[in-house]
């Protein structure tokens, strides 16, 4: 099997996005799109530049066809992706409000779906194994007890593994056994790269105190990356001096258009950077950035800034990044400005 610079495995789904504003039982139409946590990372470090291979099983219908035609077109290797014939393509609608508000719907249509039926036998371990980085996410572990069985394979330990990432991607109403947490935590701490929001570690694990207890709970993982919302994001590695134990980076101002996939262009943002052997607050900035394209465009899915203006701005010094402010199209302004200057 090729290798790959990142493997993603885990579900995707086909996305119905609502044509206008209001309730699922009001809207009359609904455009199609697509949608899955790992999947979303694996297109996006595609669009950056990198090799990456999806890895999952879809039905063999239309959307399973869509799905694997979309991702494909991102420059993601999908030739280990199955199809099933017995089962079908995961998909779910939701309303046109963010999901931080109380109006915001989703309804999900992927209970025995193909990719709840991924397993330890139905899995190419080849095509896993063949990423310098793995990236998974809790919600593969959640779908199915075959599925969390596999997790479990592929986070053990074992002579070279890929280097582990992990989104914790606590999602409660996945799961059908209450020991969902318990589940999360034992997969992070087999990881050793981890990403879990401030939030849902109180949520999942009842950990408050901020970061650093946080990473008290969790001191496994050679890096742990903890998402703070607005504010910014905090990381820990273990190789770095006692003195200055958690490196943050402040969140960028952004005229929001929708989150929804801003955690995982986040997350690839941040595995962007762990490729290139960046230090650890330029791969914060580096995830802070592929968010901010998310943030400002809909859908799960933006591209991300090209390399060099990447770097340009992750290269600026703490005061001109707290000045800086995204509105939506600003990765594209950069490119139409350079093609405008290139002779």
């Amino acid at each position: 099997m090729e290798a790959v610079d990142v493997v993603a495995l885990g579900e995707s789904m086909v996305t119905f996005l609502p044509a206008r504003p209001g309730r699922l039982a009001d809207v009359p139409s609904f455009d199609r799109a697509i949608g899955g946590a790992e999947s979303n990372v694996a297109c996006v470090l595609a669009a950056a530049g990198h090799s990456a291979r999806w890895v999952s099983r879809v039905g063999a219908d239309g959307f399973g066809q869509h799905l694997v035609e979309r991702i494909a077109g991102y420059g993601v290797d999908v030739s280990s992706v199955s199809r099933d014939p017995a089962r079908p393509t995961g998909v779910y609608f939701r309303t046109a409000g963010d999901r931080g508000t109380g109006a915001h719907e989703v309804a999900y249509y992927r209970a025995g779906s193909a990719a709840s039926a991924m397993s330890v036998a139905n899995v190419d371990p080849a095509a896993v194994r063949a990423g310098r980085v793995l990236h998974l996410s809790g919600i593969t572990a959640a779908l199915s007890q075959e599925c969390g069985a596999l997790l479990r394979t592929l986070t053990a330990a074992r002579p070279a593994r890929p280097l582990l990432s992990f989104d914790v991607n606590h999602r409660p109403a996945l799961w059908r056994s209450p020991e969902g947490p318990r589940v999360l935590l034992d997969l992070a701490r087999r990881a050793d790269i981890v990403f879990v929001g401030e939030d849902e570690a109180e949520q999942a694990w009842g950990i408050t105190g901020g970061p650093e207890a946080i990473r008290s709970a969790l001191p496994e993982p050679g890096v742990l990356v903890v998402k703070q919302g607005e504010r910014g994001a905090t990381a820990f590695e273990r190789c770095r001096p006692t003195a200055t134990p958690a490196t943050f980076e402040p969140a960028l101002d952004v005229d929001v258009v929708a989150t929804t996939g801003a955690g995982d262009a986040f997350a690839a943002g941040f595995l962007s950077g762990t490729l290139r052997d960046l230090p650890l607050g330029t791969r914060l900035r580096l995830g802070h950035l592929f968010a901010a394209a998310a943030l400002t465009a809909p859908g799960d899915l933006a591209t991300p800034p090209a390399r060099d203006h990447a770097d340009r701005l992750t290269a600026l010094d703490a005061t001109a990044w707290g000045r800086l402010r995204l509105a939506p199209g600003w990765t594209q302004a950069e490119r139409a400005t350079e093609e405008a200057n290139t002779p």
